[in-house]
């Protein structure tokens, strides 16, 4: 458990945020200048707030009322920052076990050859950063985090240097330190994307104030915090098959979903996330479309904007999704809560970064 409660001041800008999150990846989530590097600065001890507190479980960090301060070297975190910053006369291997160095002794650590499994470093050992790929530093970073044995890792846009084919590669990995790592993560990002496919728990933030705290699937739909055009939808949803056109087809409990083609095995349990303004409706099953998705939903709630816009929102079993329309369709259409409808999707709109691992997280259905 991650609690959190920091207020401090600045020249023109006030941080006010106070949360707390489960065992995870919490993602800290917002636009430049919303307080997600400045608090995170405030968690590892770089900057003392006015007043508040902070703990990892029963690890206190700070706590301005019984005047706690832990210095920064003793906070026992691992800071993975947008460079992999790693010494570069070391090989990997000597990257990795410095790490070690700042375990305590007797701490419980994953050891050095469960780091290099985990995070798929074998044939890199003994190679010096200079030789590595961006995303392959990223993963060296990581593992050095690890083997320090931290009680918390941060994680300030780990990806945010590198380009869509080496994020492509890295975010699998922060996928398997979520599910297979107890150490809880603190991650900061502004991509939504990002947010879909990593986050266990979702702090969005606005003007150094939380907007929405809660798992992806609700926080992403919430218009309030994410605005109209940054809404999105987060679908779970299973491999039923790989075909020969380079289609994958998925199980959710709207219907089948068709995909370009996916990595995981028949049987995995993915999250997709798919963007509200991509989503069309129909009252009734459309027939003679190119379009190969069309998933049965039942509306619950049809928001308008303030603008020609507005929000449909659509119970997809246990999932809901979220179609962004112009207000006018939505009259046109007369579509009322409880109605019956069907949501259509390109294929080609789902990118592969918008599809990754992971089951529903606890909350995802409720409604905000």
């Amino acid at each position: 458990m991650i609690s959190v409660s920091v207020q401090h001041r600045f020249a023109g800008f006030d941080l006010d945020v106070a949360f707390q999150a489960p065992p995870g990846v919490t993602v800290l989530f917002g636009p430049s200048g919303s307080g997600k590097t400045t608090l995170v600065n405030a968690v590892a001890g770089l900057l003392r707030p006015d007043a508040g507190r902070i703990a990892a479980g029963d690890w206190v960090l700070l706590d301005t009322a019984a005047r706690r301060f832990v210095p920064p070297h003793r906070r026992r975190l691992g800071y993975v920052f947008q460079e992999g910053r790693l010494f570069p006369h070391l090989t990997v291997r000597q990257n990795l076990l410095y790490g070690r160095w700042f375990a305590p002794r007797g701490a419980e650590a994953p050891g050095l050859s469960h780091v290099v499994e985990l995070l798929g470093l074998g044939d890199l050992l003994d190679r010096r950063p200079g030789a590595l790929s961006g995303g392959e530093k990223q993963r060296v970073a990581i593992g050095r985090a690890l083997l320090a044995a931290p009680k918390l890792i941060l994680a300030d846009e780990p990806l945010a240097a590198l380009d869509e084919a080496r994020k492509a590669e890295i975010l699998p990995y922060f996928e398997r330190l979520r599910d297979e790592v107890s150490v809880p993560i603190l991650y900061v990002s502004h991509s939504s994307a990002e947010v879909a496919r990593l986050a266990t728990t979702v702090v969005a933030l606005r003007g150094g104030r939380v907007t929405a705290v809660g798992p992806p699937g609700r926080v992403l739909g919430d218009v309030a915090a994410m605005g109209v055009r940054g809404a999105a939808s987060v679908l779970v949803a299973r491999v039923v098959a790989h075909h020969a056109d380079g289609l994958s087809e998925l199980a959710t409990e709207g219907g089948r979903l068709w995909l370009p083609l996916v990595a995981d095995a028949p049987g995995s349990t993915l999250r997709v996330r798919i963007a509200a303004q991509d989503v069309i409706l129909s009252r009734a099953r459309p027939e003679g479309l190119s379009a190969l998705n069309i998933l049965a939903g039942t509306i619950t709630e049809v928001r308008p904007g303030h603008g020609p816009g507005a929000m449909v929102v659509l119970a997809v079993g246990e999932d809901r999704l979220l179609a962004r329309i112009t207000l006018r369709s939505a009259e046109a259409l007369g579509l009322a809560a409880g109605q019956t409808c069907h949501a259509i999707l390109k294929t080609v709109a789902v990118a592969p970064e918008d599809v990754g691992t992971g089951a529903r997280m606890a909350g995802d259905a409720e409604r905000t």
